[in-house]
């Protein structure tokens, strides 16, 4: 039986904020994700982030927020990033920010402390990935240290031993953990390291530019 992971807080590249969800997608489980802090005038409450990327972030806040509302969003103490609401739909709101957020920069600050691990970070760079003899042309959807979605242009075998190949990292042995449609969960056998897993990152965000602007 296929089993979908529980959901973490997504981080993305992409200048552009996030999109509306698509309401016919069943939500997976809200749980492990990263806390932030809204400022709406003279109105501090905290919000729960779904996702980020440099653009803006999708929050599930406490309390009802109307598109067009500024604020500000705290995602650490002393450092405001200055936005406005762009949707509300349901119990998700959709921020632009006024000025792009470095989000790797984000991410390094993520790695300090005792637990330094890396979150899911949302990419697209092609993947190939060997299952037996067949080899399945992919489109990596996110990453992390310990596994990777992506979609895949031929099935894989839930349970099956596979081999990732992904630009600027080796080849990577991983076990198919879950599946939805053409998309898969691969489970790393091995945790990447983080600096490998940072300096790929990195080749990403230089990328982004040209997949923004073709």
């Amino acid at each position: 039986m296929s089993k979908k992971p529980v959901e973490t807080t997504l981080y993305s590249l992409s200048f552009a904020p996030p999109r509306q969800p698509d309401r016919r997608v069943n939500d997976r489980f809200l749980s492990m994700l990263r806390v932030g802090a809204l400022l709406i005038g003279d109105r501090r409450e905290l919000c729960l982030i779904r996702n980020i990327s440099a653009g803006g972030m999708m929050i599930r806040p406490y309390s009802p927020i109307a598109a067009g509302t500024r604020l500000s969003v705290e995602l650490k103490e002393g450092d405001e990033i200055d936005g406005v609401v762009q949707w509300a739909e349901s119990d998700l709101v959709g921020i632009s920010f006024d000025v792009p957020i470095d989000v790797v920069a984000l991410l390094a600050e993520s790695l300090e402390g005792p637990r330094r691990r890396l979150p899911r970070i949302e990419v697209d760079c092609p993947a190939s990935i060997r299952q037996d003899g067949d080899v399945r042309r992919s489109r990596v959807i996110n990453i992390s240290q310990g596994g990777m979605c992506v979609r895949a242009n031929g099935e894989l075998t839930i349970g099956a031993h596979v081999v990732a190949s992904l630009p600027g990292l080796t080849p990577t042995p991983g076990v198919v953990k879950w599946t939805d449609a053409d998309t898969y969960g691969i489970g790393f056998n091995r945790v990447l390291p983080v600096c490998r897993l940072m300096s790929f990152i990195q080749d990403q965000q230089r990328d982004e530019p040209l997949r923004a602007a073709g």
